[in-house]
């Protein structure tokens, strides 16, 4: 101390003040007192207005340093409240500029504003701001607790790091990891004033956690969602999607179904997400509220350019918070002006008012529903699937999307300049096509092997499905018969006779054609229906995908997919489809066309191959029946896939465009559909047969014990994934209408060791080609 005090006894007055801005002098003290730098702001004043200049700082340092000492625990915060929004200016305009320029990535040198602020300590200073009432309430003695920072000071602080999140990801990866801010967060959100900003940043931050949240952690989570009003559920549930979804594996080798099979094994517990779907639905009243704001009606917008708005403005307003927030602002503006001097000439034009669209209203309700319906269809698709069907259907959720559906989900106004968009649930859409398509997918979620898919038709549909019954004398299906009348669609039509109405409508490589087809195969699939099958054949949908398929010049792999499929579903055992099919394809330009579309992309077709060939087996056994007889002789498909050397075209194919390492759940039912050719040769005793030729077609390719080997790995690997596996299962036999014991009766018999047995895979196998590739399941 006696240095410092003789330091100091040299330095008076203006030149003391100048000792102490001194940059050695600084250096000098910190070593004495142990207290070294820790921020840049600790620097002299002197020395940052110097560099300032140079390195274009935009006096950020300086302010920041303003910043720290009048925010000190006992100060008055209104001065601090001056600076920060002064600092706010700055950094929202290269935020702006971030958001408005295509969502650019962020780089240092593009936003240097905000790097500055976060190299000198802003972030964190604004952090600890905001969390000081919570550490001061901690203290033992209450009386020195600082007082509550006020609501604006609050806002003003949320937005800087919202501002700073968006150009620099580095800041919001700080913040991410910081469990205790994050949680606080939450605690801001009881705040109506402050809950855009809060849930707007919560959004951000949580997008780029490493480890997901756990929602039983957020402190009274339910009473802090049943405190929400309507409109901020709804934002909250932009929340809750980063929340309650598994993480996105990406593209690569985490997609095989080896490499997840392999993590199931190590992570036999249910996983955060599915922790955290659990967690919202023991929310009292919460899928109820979900389900009333996702069918809530909202007023018709007026004017021919609606939809040219909408997509002027998708470009940044793609986030419903910013869109809260500028509707809160034009409010407010709109308040402040009714309490200001009526004179004309004083009033200023708003520039914000001056930009928004009249029709901004709808464009707000649609982006709620964006949100509301991912998390439901989330939450369909989930291990509690039941206990939300239940109450999706006891919350009339389908009437209420049939009563929307006209007049807001499909619109008979349409983009003029029609963009195709890729089916990924990502994709950088507008507004209206991103509630198209999650309307979609729930659709998808909610019919796919569920009862409940009879809610989507109306009480006229289903006397139809009954009549139709019994004409053919057949019973009702149970799921139809159980069907509560009560909570069926309303109306003329049901939201699947809708959905089929505008489906013939789209343009042929629309995007939204994939979604509808996913939708309707979904209410097709699980055990084949021949009412339902019959209820959709008589509006015309074989036909107009046949179109599609054939006539229409479509190109789109994911959209033919799914047609593909659907047309499967549509025609599995059903006589009078393929009497349609005939029909329609009529010569023999049309029918090679057909097949050249199924023969490009068999990962896409094989569906639509085992329905051929799992009816041909049927109809095979019912010489009896007049009609059946007739259409074998004459439908073209029948005739082509009756060919012995048809089938095993197809088969040899189907085996070798996968292995092991490449098996996903896209192209699982190649090996699948190639199963069901050989059980159904199992069944007449041609096994034998199959399998000669086979070994045949790999000496003719010159590859002996390549193919072969490969079907032995690939029959291993589906023992080892379906015999674990109820659900998958189950979808098997109900759609292949083959007792699963008899698919892993005939696995076992292809995989038998004894190669004197004629229906052992390893019977045509020569010795020096055995086990080419063992190993492959064991990695």
């Amino acid at each position: 101390m006696a240095t410092l005090k003789a330091s100091e006894s040299h330095c008076t007055g203006a030149k003391q003040r100048n000792c102490k801005s001194n940059i050695v002098f600084k250096f000098t003290e910190s070593k004495i007192t142990g207290q070294t730098f820790s921020r840049g702001t600790q620097l002299p004043g002197g020395l940052l207005q110097e560099r300032d200049k140079r390195a274009k700082w935009q006096g950020i340092p300086t302010l920041l340093q303003k910043l720290y000492k009048s925010s000190h625990p006992n100060s008055d915060l209104s001065h601090a409240h001056g600076l920060i929004k002064v600092l706010s200016s700055q950094l929202s305009m290269e935020a702006m500029s971030f958001v408005t320029e295509d969502r650019k990535s962020a780089q240092e040198s593009t936003f240097p504003n905000t790097h500055t602020f976060d190299l000198f300590g802003g972030v964190h200073l604004l952090v600890e701001l905001l969390m000081r009432p919570t550490l001061a309430m901690q203290k033992k003695n209450p009386k020195n607790a600082v007082a509550t920072v006020n609501d604006d000071l609050v806002k003003d602080c949320l937005s800087v790091l919202y501002n700073c999140c968006i150009c620099t990801e580095w800041v919001t990866k700080s913040l991410a990891a910081r469990d205790d801010f994050v949680l606080f967060l939450f605690t801001l959100m009881t705040n109506k004033k402050t809950f855009l900003q809060t849930a707007t940043l919560i959004e951000d931050i949580l997008g780029v956690k490493k480890e997901m949240i756990h929602l039983e952690s957020i402190p009274n989570l339910s009473g802090l969602v049943q405190s929400f009003d309507q409109q901020q559920l709804a934002n909250f549930c932009r929340i809750l999607s980063v929340t309650i979804s598994e993480p996105d594996l990406g593209n690569d080798d985490k997609h095989t179904l080896l490499a997840k099979n392999a993590q199931q094994k190590r992570n036999s517990s249910p996983s955060r997400a599915e922790d955290n779907q659990v967690t919202l639905l023991n929310i009292p009243g919460f899928i109820e509220r979900l389900c009333k704001l996702a069918t809530r009606k909202v007023s018709e917008a007026t004017g021919a350019n609606f939809l040219q708005e909408l997509e002027e403005w998708y470009t940044w307003l793609d986030n419903a918070l910013v869109l809260d927030a500028l509707m809160q602002m034009a409010t407010e503006e709109a308040e402040q002006s009714s309490t200001e001097s009526s004179d004309e000439s004083s009033l200023v034009p708003s520039p914000l008012r001056h930009r928004l669209p009249p029709s901004m209203k709808i464009v707000h309700e649609i982006m709620y529903k964006v949100e509301v319906l991912y998390v439901l269809c989330v939450l369909l698709m989930g291990r509690q699937r039941n206990q939300v069907h239940k109450m999706l259907a006891e919350f009339r959720l389908i009437p209420g999307l049939n009563n929307l559906f006209d007049k807001l989900i499909w619109r008979k106004l349409t983009l003029s300049n029609h963009v195709v968009h890729g089916q990924n649930e990502n994709c950088d859409c507008s507004p209206e096509i991103s509630f198209k398509i999650q309307f979609l997918r729930l659709l998808q979620s909610f019919s796919d092997h569920h009862e409940n898919k009879y809610l989507l038709l109306n009480s006229q549909e289903l006397n139809e499905l009954s009549a139709i019954s019994m004409k053919a004398n057949i019973p009702e299906v149970e799921a139809l018969v159980n069907t509560d009348r009560s909570l069926v669609c309303d109306g003329k039509k049901g939201l699947l006779t809708r959905l089929l109405t505008v489906m013939k409508k789209e343009p042929p490589d629309s995007s939204f054609r994939f979604w509808q087809a996913r939708a309707v195969e979904s209410f097709l699939r699980g055990a084949t229906s021949y009412a339902d099958q019959m209820f959709l054949l008589k509006r015309g949908l074989l036909e107009h995908i046949l179109f599609c398929i054939i006539d229409s010049g479509c190109t789109s792999r994911d959209v033919l997919q799914s047609y593909f499929d659907l047309l499967g579903e549509l025609m599995k055992f059903n006589i009078d489809a393929f009497k349609r099919f005939n029909k329609y394809v009529n010569t023999p330009e049309k029918f090679q066309t057909f097949l050249t579309q199924i023969n490009s992309s068999l990962v896409d077709s094989n569906m639509l191959v085992r329905c051929i060939v799992l009816s041909l087996d049927r109809f095979q056994s019912q010489t009896e029946d007049v009609k059946v007889v007739e259409v074998l002789s004459e439908c073209c498909l029948l005739s082509y896939m009756a060919r012995m050397e048809n089938r095993m075209a197809f088969l040899f194919r189907l085996v070798n465009i996968i292995n092991v390492q490449t098996l996903t759940q896209e192209n699982v039912s190649c090996l699948n559909t190639s199963l069901v050719i050989l059980m159904l040769a199992r069944r007449k005793a041609k096994l034998p047969f199959y399998l000669h030729a086979l070994r045949e077609k790999e000496y003719a390719e010159k590859y002996p014990g390549c193919l072969l080997n490969n079907f032995r790995n690939l029959l291993r690997f589906w023992q080892c994934h379906y015999l674990n596996k109820d659900k998958d299962s189950t979808c098997l036999e109900n759609s292949s209408c083959i007792p699963f014991s008899y698919w892993k009766e005939t696995v076992s018999v292809l995989l038998g060791s004894d190669r004197t047995s004629l229906c052992a895979i390893a019977s045509y196998i020569d010795e020096p080609f055995v086990d080419l590739d063992r190993d492959l399941l064991e990695d």
